[in-house]
């Protein structure tokens, strides 16, 4: 059981408060309240959100054919908000919010939470509505008109919704006041666009000559669309699940790099990110670095907890895991380029690179993102075998390597995502960190690529420990 701090608590009082204020008129007994729609509206609202928590219709229906999701049903209303006065239609919201699903406890609170929630929102788009006359073009049928009216009310519902989730995110969970609101409207302005779109359906079929049961056939749809909406969130969930559970098996055995993965999973993203890759194709490059090195589960663990140097045999059996991890992949369909990634992301821009020598245009796109940032994390990071070197020291030595080892686009896509965003690793080298900012050449540094010829490169940052020194570097370090 989650507790609920003393200042969520006094949020959601006043909230209720000014529900139960909005609500009264349409309990006034002079008050003209349309009794039997709101019954039915109310009604039609709490039957769709109980589902969701009857175990025999979960068990009739299977647990995965409920949606459950927060505004599932909100046109139900939203259509309230088009047919009914303010105060009926706040009234109309209650029931279903106090029967709805909520994953965590206690479950009362925030069931009384939610119907003040709604209650407030859906008596904001009735008022939006009745000043821009909304029921009486929806009565009449007056298209285009009423598009007016009941988009302004889904954006007071929306906006009404957002505003308070951010008030109880910042006392609830102690998030600062910009943060909580941060990136919560522009996320909810589309779904809430679409449910406004779906409540005008309902209520101009609700006073079309056929009444309450033509508006029934609109919640068909949308129970469709809502459950498909469900599913994909489901099986983002148990992609979720794959990854951690392998990102979990290699932790377990390779212990010099517990944490690594998750890293260069964000660290990819950065990269991808200023490249201007779109947000499905994100998704997939962050699975790619958190999964580079899952091929580790193929190689033996004598070999990868080893402390001294390798051997020239061992330095092979290292050299297998992209290939070792490309097998164990293969057969995860959404995780698409992300395994060719996993595959070539030790090959190298002038061929030098394992498992199959590619260079330059022919290593995959995501295999030399997730190659920049496997070797700047693991340059950034402590080891038992040696402390972590500064971001700027580590992006240096990327920019000395750009063009031989590493993409230099890649790397110039890090270097502005570092200016921009930062790095959160701790730096535990002996000489103290720079700002994260891109390092301007000290005299006598090593020639960055593309230096004037006659300079001779250093050797680059390797991807695995030399059979020749007793540095182990198994994972991007030079």
């Amino acid at each position: 059981m989650v507790a609920i701090p003393a200042a969520a608590r006094a949020y959601i009082a006043g909230a209720v408060s000014c529900a139960v204020v909005c609500a009264l008129p349409a309990l006034a007994p002079d008050a003209s309240t349309p009794w039997r729609a709101l019954l039915l509206l109310a009604a039609l609202y709490a039957l769709c959100e109980w589902p969701a928590r009857c175990p025999l219709l979960g068990r009739l229906l299977g647990a995965e054919s409920v949606p459950v999701g927060a505004g599932s049903f909100f046109p139900v209303l939203l259509a309230a908000a088009l047919l009914l006065p303010p105060a009926a239609a706040a009234l109309a919201a209650v029931p279903g919010a106090l029967v709805s699903h909520v994953e965590q406890r206690p479950a009362l609170p925030r069931r009384v939470w939610r119907s003040a929630q709604l209650a407030l929102a859906t008596w904001a788009a009735a008022h939006t509505a009745v000043l821009l006359g909304g029921p009486a073009d929806v009565a009449a049928s007056d298209f285009p008109h009423v598009l007016l009216p009941a988009g302004a009310a889904a954006l007071a519902f929306c906006l009404v919704v957002t505003a308070l989730d951010g008030g109880i995110l910042a006392t609830a969970e102690r998030v600062p006041l910009p943060a909580a609101w941060r990136g919560l409207l522009p996320r909810s302005l589309a779904p809430h666009a679409l449910h406004g779109l779906a409540g005008l359906m309902m209520a101009v079929l609700w006073r079309s000559p056929y009444g309450w049961p033509a508006a029934l056939f609109v919640m068909l749809p949308m129970y469709i669309s809502c459950w498909m909406y469900a599913q994909y969130h489901r099986e983002r969930a148990a992609h979720q699940a794959t990854i951690r559970a392998l990102v979990q098996a290699v932790d377990i055995k390779d212990a010099y790099t517990r944490g690594h993965s998750e890293r260069v999973g964000h660290a990819s993203v950065l990269i991808a990110r200023e490249l201007g890759m779109d947000e499905a194709r994100l998704d997939v490059i962050r699975f790619a670095g958190i999964l580079h090195d899952v091929g580790k589960l193929g190689v033996p663990t004598r070999v990868l907890r080893k402390d001294g140097p390798l051997t020239p045999e061992e330095r092979r059996v290292i050299e297998l895991h992209p290939e070792y991890g490309h097998e164990i992949v293969r057969g995860i369909g959404f995780l698409g380029e992300a395994r060719a990634a996993i595959l070539h992301h030790h090959e190298r821009m002038d061929g030098s690179g394992y498992p199959y020598g590619l260079s330059g245009d022919r290593i995959p796109e995501a295999a030399r993102v997730v190659a920049v940032a496997d070797a700047f994390d693991a340059m950034t990071s402590t080891r038992s075998y040696r402390r972590a070197r500064p971001v700027a020291t580590a992006v240096a030595e990327l920019e000395r390597c750009a063009g031989r080892q590493f993409d230099p686009r890649m790397v110039r896509a890090l270097v502005r995502a570092l200016d921009r965003h930062g790095w959160g690793t701790p730096v535990t080298a002996d000489e103290t960190p720079t700002p994260v900012a891109r390092p301007e050449p000290a005299p006598g540094a090593a020639p960055v690529a593309g230096a004037a010829p006659g300079t001779a490169p250093s050797r680059c940052a390797t991807a695995e420990r030399l059979p020749t020194t007793g540095q182990p570097a198994r994972d991007g370090a030079p």
